[in-house]
């Protein structure tokens, strides 16, 4: 769910033995903010005319301004709670452009602590769960139909919700019964890691990345929600046949399984510990969850649909983030009422998801704070009209392939998602308006870059933890799935390619 990383070892894996690690998300955003500090004494101030109506920067109008550099040590402790409030300019007035909303990143950090609730009732339901364990039972003795099924399943998950932290209990399930059925530990891996995984390549309504990037770009979620959905489902047709290929090969000849030196201690383990967990069945209540569950979104995706806008004579909510919380806080207690849950129960396990996602809140206000930092010296400007010459010239289709190829190295030091979106957006939002080009296409590149550096970062808690799990060596992965990750991005390339050459 774009939560901020962890080690192996705390997401139950294997712990690490010795090496360089990357260090979290949050002392590499904290250590930005630092840097970012130092920096405005050497970058030169500046500013754009604002537009009077939109309040949007007008190309073509930078000019220098006097300098205005940062407290280096009271200014970098103090961003991040300026974040979470509201950029504040130096003249102590809040500063609504690139604030990415009027109130700052609280707004965000309420919606997804809420939304951590909402997914924290569910699952104490064991809705969920017990869904994927009865498709499995269901599925028993045509196990090479489970792959296409599974990895479908675990899609939506992840193009709904930024499934990714919650699959690491599904591992053991599918792995036992991908070995019991002449498979090995690898595609059990694989059917769930790499179908959250396409599943938020290919987010739709992610709260976590579609939903904090377009907010703070300030465009409706469903906005570049078709070019989305053709990622979504080419990506999981891709994914699942190159699975299959694998499988198959496995199946023939067990002596091509790349992990065929632990085929003994795998199968030992994973048939010990199999049991009964498929053996389950859906009341009809965890069924009626899990309808609500999804209706949980879509009226989210309705409710931010400008329809009169588009001309379409359906009525027009003109939600945002307050409503969006608001509406999935409702869905939480309706969930919990239909789950039976006593009260306890209910606002326990609300408090614990929400406190599961207490780190993405963090999160959202240290990245955040960079912005201040940049805003309150008047350097984001400069950065913006920097960029704007470096790329004003490339043209639409080149624009945002460049930004997809920009997005993936800071995907791979900034790993965590809703990270990303609050540091980049505000600057590169604007960049995209200045060349013409819509801002669902950088909202688009940013989830597709991120999403494909995290099924191979290292400092991911659900690769290395669900590697773990599978006893499948981290280099081992590396090697089998790169040219999968090619693949992916060579379609997110191309649908970003044809979506800006049609928009132009």
């Amino acid at each position: 769910m774009g939560t901020p990383t962890q080690s192996a070892s705390e997401a139950g894996g294997e712990p690490k033995h010795g090496g360089f690690s990357l260090p979290s998300a949050y002392t590499i955003l904290f250590a930005l903010i630092v840097l970012v500090a130092i920096l405005t004494w050497i970058i030169p101030a500046g500013v754009y005319n604002l537009n009077a109506t939109t309040g949007e920067p007008i190309p073509g109008t930078y000019h220098e301004v006097a300098s205005h550099p940062a407290h280096i040590l009271r200014d970098s402790l103090t961003a991040p709670i300026n974040g979470l409030y509201g950029i504040e300019d130096t003249t102590g007035n809040i500063n609504y452009y690139n604030s990415g909303s009027l109130f700052g990143a609280i707004d965000i950090a309420l919606f997804i602590l809420v939304i951590g609730g909402f997914l924290g009732v569910t699952m104490k339901t064991g809705a969920i769960e017990t869904g994927i364990g009865n498709l499995v039972a269901r599925l028993k003795g045509r196990e090479r139909l489970m792959i296409p099924v599974l990895m479908s399943v675990f899609a939506l998950g992840g193009t709904s919700y930024g499934m990714a932290e919650e699959s690491l209990g599904f591992y053991a399930l599918v792995i036992t019964v991908m070995i019991a059925a002449g498979f090995d530990a690898l595609v059990g891996a694989a059917v769930v890691l790499l179908g959250c995984g396409i599943g938020v390549i290919g987010s739709t309504v992610n709260p976590f990345a579609t939903g904090i990037a377009s907010g703070i770009a300030g465009v409706p979620i469903s906005e570049g929600l078709v070019g989305r959905l053709v990622i979504l489902i080419v990506g999981v047709a891709i994914g699942i046949v190159f699975v299959m290929r694998y499988a198959d090969r496995v199946k023939k000849d067990p002596s091509k399984s790349l992990v065929f030196d632990l085929k003994a201690e795998n199968e030992a383990r994973f048939r010990a510990d199999s049991g009964d967990a498929a053996q389950v069945a859906l009341t009809g209540n965890q069924k009626t969850i899990l309808g609500v569950f999804g209706l949980a979104f879509v009226v989210m995706i309705y409710g931010v649909i400008p329809w009169s806008d588009l001309g379409i004579p359906f009525p027009t909510w003109w939600w945002w983030f307050p409503e969006m919380t608001a509406s999935f806080l409702l869905f939480a207690v309706i969930i919990g009422l239909i789950g039976r849950l006593s009260e306890g129960e209910l606002t326990t396990s609300f408090v614990d998801g929400a406190r599961d996602l207490l780190g993405v809140a963090l999160i959202i206000g240290i990245a955040r704070g960079i912005t201040v930092i940049m805003n309150n010296a008047q350097i984001t400007d400069t950065v913006l009209h920097w960029i704007e010459k470096a790329l004003g010239g490339t043209g639409e289709v080149w624009f945002v392939i460049l930004m997809f190829l920009l997005f993936l190295p800071l995907s791979f030091v900034i790993p965590s998602s809703s990270g990303l979106a609050t540091l980049s957006m505000p600057i590169v939002a604007p960049l995209a308006g200045f060349l013409g080009v819509s801002t669902a296409l950088v909202v688009t590149a940013y989830q597709g870059a991120s999403g494909v550096m995290n099924l191979v970062v290292p400092t991911s808690a659900v690769v290395m933890g669900g590697l773990a799990i599978a006893r499948v060596p981290y280099g081992t992965y590396l090697r089998w799935v790169w040219p999968l990750l090619i693949v992916l991005s060579g379609l997110v390339v191309v649908v970003l390619a044809i979506s800006a050459a049609i928009s132009s």
